[in-house]
């Protein structure tokens, strides 16, 4: 039987760890004696990689390693009892797995990545898992896709991408596969609007498009 490729983001996409993310944000700050950010602010650049969130969040670039370092300090401790599967993402994993060859691409390190969507059940049905330390240059490039498509041994033919954020849409359009939006996350529907994609209001919604085109 001939399968599809699809790609997933995890955060906002299959996953909401927003709790995890911003203790780890606070904390960071505080460890060097700041304030922690405004959390709508740094919930906005869920989806960056750290060292670029931080740099946005106003920490010299040559601190940012530190800061990620704090960060980590209370991840590790937290994430997997703070991260949740949205609704229907086990459901849409799941139902993916039957017509698609899945992978994950994410901004996320693949050492937090890997156990906790073992945690959530959903481990199973990925063939590959792409993490920020997996690459050199994470999304919006293209790398982390190419090096997806490569470890399952498939082309861009039939190849989409399901994420939440812009860095997914294009990251996709660069690897040239189809890009998929979704408004469960962490960027709006009018911001999505802007690049004129699929979209849909959750990954469910996104699947069963997808298994319904030839």
């Amino acid at each position: 039987m001939y399968k599809k490729t699809i790609l997933f983001d995890l955060d906002g996409t299959l996953i909401d760890s927003t709790s995890a993310i911003l203790k780890g944000f606070d904390d960071a700050f505080k460890a060097f004696g700041q304030t922690p950010k405004d959390h709508e602010w740094v919930k906005s650049l869920i989806g960056f990689p750290l060292d670029i969130a931080f740099e946005k969040l106003g920490i010299p670039k040559e601190k940012t390693q530190d800061y990620i370092t704090a960060y980590r300090n209370t991840y590790k401790d937290i994430y997997i009892d703070q991260t949740y599967l949205l609704p229907l993402a086990k459901e849409s994993v799941e139902e993916a797995s039957l017509f698609a060859n899945l992978a994950v691409v994410t901004t996320k390190s693949s050492k937090f990545s890997k156990p906790l969507l073992d945690h959530l059940g959903i481990g199973k049905y990925f063939q590959v898992i792409i993490g920020r330390d997996d690459v050199i240059y994470p999304k919006p490039n293209a790398e982390p896709i190419f090096l997806a498509l490569d470890r399952l041994e498939k082309d861009t033919k039939d190849a989409f991408m399901i994420g939440d954020t812009h860095l997914d849409i294009l990251a996709a359009k660069n690897a040239n596969i189809i890009p998929i939006a979704v408004t469960s996350g962490y960027e709006s529907k009018e911001s999505l609007q802007e690049f004129n994609v699929l979209m849909f209001e959750n990954t469910y919604q996104a699947v069963q498009y997808l298994k319904n085109i030839q």
